[in-house]
């Protein structure tokens, strides 16, 4: 059996042979893993032909646990037991292991044989279950790996399923490594259910009801009550009509195709099953979506070269024509935008329901019944009878906006308009918490007017000198800057042009850029002159049209605080 077994202390038996090679590596690796599981540290011998015969056995006497190797199914030379997802290749393995520390822990009463009287036997079966059931409270991420070696350790117990119909003694038999186990909270109801039918065709109703009292009592007894144990187990062979005192009879030879085999074996498949659903690998990529992956890694990394050699130049760009103070409307406007801002990232007000012990708040008298009723079972109240409910603000999410203005001659009017709205949203962004903004001027070349994180004290003016334009490149150097296509902020990026990019590849490219950045959960606003909107063929954004050039600055503003708010 997998139980506690018995070893003269005097001398180490032959077939405690130590292992070699990289089994003696796994052995030792197992060995440091043990003190935590066990409680204490004991060694390890895994290799092919250990456990005495069983999947893996606990010889107190010397200690030593014995694990066989054959279960790994792997070689041993690649396993690391200290790393948790390797011990996933091999579960059957290391819940075996884990079994037999719970023994380890647990098995402090020394039982006689099991080969000297029924009662003996008994009490080792019922073992099995209580240490389990120990080893899950103790540490419940074990009872996955329990359930993994289930099968092999009951399989390995069960030397006999009987006759048509099945004795007391191997419903019994069942009953202790089965039916126990599902109360010990190692097995599912579902997965027992056959063993149970058969169990109680075979020994009646009353009589399972008798042994479940009896294995639920005997998995509440302490690690070293002997005195408990012998008289629990001497009460189930009583139950099942066997002596407690009689030697128990040669293993018996399973029967193939008997009901209670065809029920063990039919749970085994029910456990094995869950088992190795539990185990099985993450499912794989679907097809393409590594390339997917390597895709948008190149995107954002481009993005993020753009943004630093964008950002990252400091020389005053030829389309910039000075700076100057703000004006008196410019700094009014600013003022607006920053109290619009603020009330948009402070949230929504919602309630929220409260309970506690204590008042303020309406008492429900049901609550306020449950704490008298557990101050009188002399227990700690933990009832809460009163209630209130409170108001509070959801924060929004940080903004983050970008301006990308076009600077060819066809834009010229919208220069003065865009310095003012960058310089009104920098301003505006830097009364914020994590707020950033940047505005950048794209033709023949992409230069900076504002910087993310700085908050200007003069405004930028510019002129739309080009004949050409990079929109794609300014597109990049924003992503890049902001993380426009990261969620967990308010993403906004305003794209200030006729949309007419002469540029090859320029309109695809643009395309692209935008429905990645909508379908990653940033708006997209293209602010075009009158009468342009009509002939601006992108989608997945949203095209509007500003019929005076000073509008942009009302524009972009709402589109800031919209972002905020949805």
């Amino acid at each position: 059996m997998s139980a506690t077994a018995t070893a003269p202390a005097a001398a180490a038996p032959a077939w405690l042979a130590a292992p070699a090679g990289d089994w003696k590596t796994l052995s030792d690796a197992m060995t440091a893993e043990v003190p935590p599981i066990a409680g204490r540290p004991v060694p390890v011998t895994c290799a092919p032909g250990a456990g005495l015969g069983s999947p893996a056995c606990y010889l107190r006497d010397i200690p030593v646990i014995e694990v066989d190797g054959g279960l790994l199914g792997t070689d041993p030379a690649g396993c690391d037991p200290a790393s948790p997802p390797d011990r996933e290749r091999y579960p059957v393995t290391w819940g075996a292991l884990i079994h037999e520390c719970a023994h380890a822990a647990h098995t402090q009463a020394r039982k006689p044989p099991e080969r000297r009287a029924n009662w003996c036997q008994a009490a080792h079966q019922l073992e099995e279950s209580r240490i389990e059931a120990r080893q899950a409270g103790r540490r419940p991420g074990d009872r996955r790996w329990l359930r993994a070696a289930v099968t092999r350790l009951i399989l390995g117990d069960f030397t006999a399923a009987g006759a048509e119909p099945a004795s007391p003694r191997e419903a019994g038999a069942a009953a202790a490594l089965l039916l126990a186990r599902g109360d010990a909270g190692i097995l599912e109801p579902a997965e027992t259910a056959p063993v149970a039918a058969k169990v109680e065709a075979a020994i009646g109703t009353p009589k399972l009801a008798r042994l479940r009292a009896t294995w639920r009592e005997f998995h509440t007894t302490a690690d070293d009550d002997l005195r408990t144990m012998t008289r629990l187990a001497r009460r189930w062979c009583r139950i099942l009509g066997l002596d407690p005192d009689a030697a128990p009879p040669a293993p018996i030879v399973v029967t193939i195709g008997s009901e209670l085999a065809t029920a063990i074996a039919r749970a085994a498949e029910k456990i094995a099953e869950a088992v190795a659903a539990d185990f099985a690998p993450p499912p794989p990529f679907p097809p393409g979506a590594a390339e997917k992956r390597a895709h948008e890694k190149a995107v954002r990394g481009n993005a993020e070269l753009a943004a630093r050699e964008v950002f990252g130049t400091r020389a005053r760009p030829r389309a910039v024509t000075g700076t100057r103070d703000p004006r008196q409307d410019e700094t009014a406007a600013a003022r607006r935008l920053t109290r619009a801002l603020r009330e948009a990232t402070a949230g929504e007000r919602t309630t929220v329901t409260v309970t506690s012990k204590l008042p303020p708040g309406r008492l429900r008298m049901s609550k306020a019944l449950a704490a008298t009723a557990q101050r009188a079972a002399g227990a700690v109240p933990t009832a809460e009878p009163f209630t209130s409910t409170r108001s509070r603000r959801v924060p929004a999410p940080p903004l983050r906006a970008g301006i990308a203005c076009d600077i060819s001659s066809s834009m010229a009017a919208f220069a003065g308009p865009v310095a003012s709205a960058a310089w009104i949203l920098a301003r505006a962004a830097g009364h914020l918490p994590s707020a950033l903004t940047a505005t950048v001027l794209f033709g023949h070349a992409v230069c900076a007017l504002t910087r993310p994180g700085e908050t200007p004290a003069k405004v930028t003016d510019f002129r739309a000198p080009d004949g050409t334009e990079h929109a794609c490149r300014a597109i990049d150097a924003l992503d890049g800057a902001l993380g426009l296509s990261r969620p967990g902020t308010a993403r906004l990026l305003v794209i200030v042009s006729d949309a007419m990019f002469v540029a090859p590849g320029e309109p695809a490219g643009v395309q692209q850029r935008i429905t990645r950045l909508a379908r990653a959960g940033c708006g997209v606003i293209i602010l075009t002159p009158e009468g342009w909107a009509t002939t601006c063929k992108f989608a997945d954004c949203q095209v509007t049209e500003a019929g005076n050039p000073a509008d942009a600055i009302d524009a972009i503003a709402r589109a800031a605080t919209r972002a905020l708010t949805t």
